[in-house]
């Protein structure tokens, strides 16, 4: 079977220049996406630094408690 015919909406301009745009896109899109990972990565910490200094003594607790109860 002949594949290129499967892929007839393909197209390979002469003129190279008709990529640039597709890459300034690319590019955009790229850095926003890097931007909202480190972001949401910023904001996740910040949730985990939160909890654990809410939560510390009962986390302590606990693992005394497990500590005790396994002995």
């Amino acid at each position: 079977m002949y594949f290129p015919l499967l892929m007839p909406f393909l197209y390979f301009p002469e003129d190279k220049s008709e990529y640039v745009p597709a890459l300034i896109t690319m590019l955009i899109f790229l850095i926003i996406a890097i931007g909202a990972f480190i972001l949401i990565k910023k904001i996740s910490k910040k949730q985990e630094d939160k909890f654990n200094e809410e939560y510390h003594s009962v986390i302590k607790e606990n693992e005394h408690k497990e500590q005790t109860n396994n002995s």
